[in-house]
């Protein structure tokens, strides 16, 4: 096949029909398009799309080649066209998610597996010792002896239902490993709710607040292109973010208990709760779910803070967050969060 007349093109994304152009080129591969992509480039030969890939942050993803036009080494030339607009942009460490099937062709590409759940999905990195870094970061804090817990935490604020459930865990621990959720989905930046959650239990001596990175997988930043369901995605999603904490974070840091707080109101994290009790127990490591703290009529939650900011009910945010949190949220510093959160995002 003549390849000379294949040529490359961005695609712009605010263009109805380029856009359009692209996600029926997936789905003609079984493919979706995820909501959050932030750039795409296309292969043409020489008007008709033959192959496609994007990125949304620094995960590669929607990445496709038309059947009769494999085996040329279109998808080189996408990954390479994605990898270097990622680098102009300063994102070095990147990562996706692939099927089994095709974690060779990703791996002759410059990626290296990070997990992978038999037959549904792969996380690769193309970093050799990503996560082997990432371990000597943390196991630096083991203890040898004793309970040692850990809290997996979003923390969008840290409010006093999160010191709650960091309070009781480290009463019931010798030492505890608190995990922020490292995404940039939140309208709290990570570095922020890190910062706060650090101040906010700086109390406890047995406590270390440690940033996830890009090894706690979280659900809004999950790609589901490549996975039928919703319910499916939520499932994979929880599944894998488990295999990694179990097979690398657990045995580096000896973690025998993790608590988690009771879910009333969100079906993703009542269904991540509901897969862990099955793997982690499988593993050695207790699950403590613990009831979540009531003021009055409220149930503590972040969105229940984010929701009474929104309305400009301070005195009402007051009650619900450590001083801590609320010293922030009156600074000038966090003008720019609170017109967003007034503003509807």
């Amino acid at each position: 096949m003549d390849t000379e007349q294949i040529r490359e093109k961005i695609v712009h994304l605010n263009s109805k029909a380029e856009k359009n152009q692209v996600i029926k080129f997936l789905k003609q591969q079984n493919l979706k398009f995820d909501k959050d992509i932030e750039y795409t480039v296309a292969l043409f030969d020489p008007q008709k799309m033959i192959g496609t890939g994007s990125f949304s942050g620094k995960i590669l993803k929607c990445i496709a080649i038309a059947p009769e036009y494999k085996s040329l080494g279109l998808a080189n030339k996408i990954i390479t066209l994605l990898l270097q607009e990622e680098f102009r942009r300063g994102n070095i460490h990147l990562f996706l998610y692939t099927k089994p099937e095709n974690k060779r062709l990703f791996s002759e590409l410059g990626f290296y597996k990070i997990s992978e759940l038999n037959s549904r999905i792969v996380l690769m990195e193309n970093k050799a010792a990503g996560i082997k870094d990432y371990l000597t970061e943390i196991v630096q804090y083991k203890r040898d002896t004793g309970i040692v817990s850990t809290i997996v935490m979003n923390c969008n604020p840290f409010t006093l239902g999160h010191q709650y459930l960091v309070e009781y865990a480290a009463s019931r621990s010798d030492q505890l490993h608190i995990f922020i959720v490292w995404e940039d989905k939140s309208i709290f930046p990570p570095e922020l709710r890190y910062q706060l959650v650090k101040e906010g239990v700086k109390h406890l001596s047995n406590v270390i607040v440690h940033k996830g990175r890009d090894y706690i997988i979280s659900a809004a930043t999950f790609p589901s292109y490549f996975i039928k369901t919703y319910q499916e995605v939520v499932e994979t999603q929880a599944a894998l973010d488990l295999k990694i904490f179990s097979d690398h974070i657990i045995p580096a840091l000896g973690i025998s208990k993790r608590f988690v707080g009771e879910e009333p109101f969100c079906p993703v994290t009542r269904t991540y709760n509901k897969i862990m009790k099955k793997i982690l127990p499988e593993k050695g490591v207790e699950v403590v779910e613990v009831s979540r703290l009531s003021i009055g009529r409220d149930i503590v939650s972040a969105s229940k803070v984010r929701e009474y900011i929104g309305q400009g009910e301070f005195l009402k945010v007051k009650k619900l967050v450590p001083e801590t949190t609320y010293n922030f949220l009156i600074s000038e510093n966090a003008k720019d969060i609170i017109q967003q959160l007034q503003s509807g995002y």
